[in-house]
């Protein structure tokens, strides 16, 4: 049992210092990183739009407009089944 935790407490301090050792990321990259959560953030008042029992086309419009100048394509970057 006392291996174990040793082993276990080794692979943390590891994973730990590896994630510190990794370089900051770059400009683009980090605002790649806010468009990605902009747009998911846009999807999900998407869903809660559609949850509080709004039409399809209100809800969408409302997502084309939170997307507006954010992602490419008519539906936010993401298309799915309908």
């Amino acid at each position: 049992m006392h291996k174990t935790l040793l082993a276990l407490a080794m692979i943390a301090l590891t994973a730990t210092v590896s994630i510190a050792a990794e370089k900051p990321l770059d400009a683009d990259t980090q605002q790649d990183i806010a468009r990605h959560r902009a747009m998911a953030a846009a999807h999900e008042a998407a869903a809660q739009c559609l949850e509080s029992g709004k039409k399809d086309e209100v809800c969408e419009k409302e997502l084309l407009q939170a997307c507006k100048g954010l992602a490419i394509g008519r539906f936010c970057g993401m298309k799915h089944e309908h």
